[in-house]
């Protein structure tokens, strides 16, 4: 039996448990996405891309533990089959020793970037865990 105090009405109650339960829910949904630069941002080569991971660990290819993944770098190209292992090419950058950054040397113009979270076999989780697409120039 749960004793409510004459203090703390049941809605007040209920509506706490509510918050509590939303926070932890909510920092427990992984999500990867590109720290910097920012969408739209005018950057001169080399340029910097740091990627960001939140609610798993960032692990060398080859690792299969839970929770784990490497980043791979999309650039000027839409999503590759997600069923699949991720391709490797110039549009299609693997970083399977963990890295969270990486210095690109890009033409000039406009080029958009995205990231995908792949397994230890490269292949994207499921769901998988994808970057909002971004453009710099």
């Amino acid at each position: 039996m749960i004793y409510i105090s004459k203090f703390l009405p049941v809605r007040h109650f209920i509506s706490i448990i509510i918050l509590f339960c939303s926070g932890i829910v909510s920092a427990a949904v992984p999500r990867v996405y590109i720290e910097s630069p920012q969408n739209g941002a005018l950057v001169q080569s080399p340029v910097e891309i740091v990627f960001g991971l939140d609610g798993m660990e960032l692990a060398p290819a080859g690792t299969y533990a839970p929770d784990t993944g490497h980043h791979h770098l999309i650039i000027d190209n839409n999503l590759p089959d997600l069923g699949m292992p991720i391709p490797s090419n110039k549009n299609h950058l693997h970083f399977g020793k963990a890295q969270d950054r990486v210095l690109l040397d890009l033409e000039p113009g406009m080029h958009t970037l995205q990231l995908l979270l792949g397994d230890g076999s490269h292949i994207p989780h499921q769901p998988p865990l994808i970057s909002e697409k971004i453009a710099i120039t």
